[in-house]
């Protein structure tokens, strides 16, 4: 295995992304409580278009303007409402991370949509989805690594102590690679990226961004060779979906980090959410599995939520982030 240091302290936890309602002074307070090694940006997509990951990574682009129309992002001819309001809203957002974490330390994680899961929602002024246009996916890829290095520098200067971690979103990723995204009639679907393109658009812009940067792809079949060999230092994604462990073995063993999503993002049934050594044995089943020393796992793997928390209740997902941060303290103590 290979030995190195990670942009993470050991036993560390965060959340993916969203969290559930409209206060983002509140959503940053919990996270920098429940989640002080290694806290996130929070988005909060309830605060309506703008807000979601789509319109905040959309307002990011450098010289690619993008509108609402018809309740979906597409490209425009200049700049608009729209995109005044997705940039007035991230804007706030580090505002106020500034104000509240001003003299943190540690790292600290931003989240934007990878170009792929871009390319397979914007569409084009013309209509139909950008990925359809090889030539559009790539103008785009340049553009999100010019706006992300400026969004990362952006955070440095309100957080001059702090290291910032990039998240790169990718759901769509391993769509794109198969040729499953439909067109436009629901008729058919477009053609697949090749990996080769994928993994030296994917590259690109994580050198352009110039921080840290781990993918992470809430869906089956993730890409995570591509990902390892395209620069990212993690991967972040959901056990659960986990079909086999040998690509993710190969994967660790060559130096990727793993965020494990162990936590479910809605409380199931009964309604409790899980206890921290619930999170922790989850954790720790994969990686005995894969038949790594113990020693190894609190430094290399950060511990997660499954996926985004939007869709629960506040007091949910403030239960599921400190189950997961007591759950990395808990494999950082064995």
């Amino acid at each position: 295995m290979t030995e190195q240091a990670w942009p993470w302290p050991t036993g560390a936890a965060t959340g993916i992304g969203s969290l559930p309602g409209t206060d983002i002074a509140e959503a940053q307070r919990i996270v920098l409580g429940e989640l002080p090694a290694l806290p996130h940006l929070p988005e909060l997509p309830a605060r309506g278009p703008g807000a979601d990951l789509l319109g905040r990574t959309a307002g990011l682009l450098v010289e690619l303007p993008v509108e609402l129309y018809a309740a979906r992002w597409r490209i425009a001819p200049r700049p608009g409402r729209d995109l005044r309001r997705a940039r007035d809203l991230m804007e706030r957002d580090l505002d106020q991370l500034a104000k509240q974490a001003e003299e943190y330390s540690g790292p600290v994680k931003v989240q934007a949509a990878g170009p792929f899961t871009l390319a397979a929602a914007l569409e084009l002024p013309i209509g139909g989805r950008l990925l359809r246009d090889p030539g559009a996916v790539r103008d785009l890829a340049g553009s999100l690594g010019e706006g992300l290095r400026g969004h990362v520098a952006a955070v440095a200067r309100r957080l001059p102590r702090a290291s910032v971690l990039l998240q790169l979103d990718e759901p769509s990723l391993p769509a794109v690679l198969a040729g499953r995204v439909p067109t436009e009639s629901g008729l058919g679907t477009h053609r697949p990226v090749e990996g080769e393109v994928a993994r030296a658009l994917l590259g690109g812009v994580i050198e352009a961004a110039g921080a840290p940067t781990l993918v992470h792809c809430c869906a089956p079949d993730v890409p995570l060779e591509l990902i390892r060999s395209a620069g990212a230092v993690g991967v972040a994604l959901d056990l659960s979906l986990l079909t086999g462990l040998d690509p993710l073995g190969e994967a660790i063993d060559a130096g990727l980090g793993l965020l494990a999503g162990a936590a479910p993002t809605l409380p199931p049934a009964g309604g409790r959410a899980p206890t921290s050594a619930e999170v922790a044995a989850r954790v720790r089943r994969v990686w005995d599995q894969l038949g790594f020393p113990r020693r190894r796992l609190a430094e290399q793997v950060v511990v997660t939520p499954a996926c985004g928390l939007a869709g629960a209740s506040p007091a949910y997902a403030r239960a599921v982030l400190a189950a997961c941060r007591d759950a990395g303290r808990r494999l950082a103590e064995e």
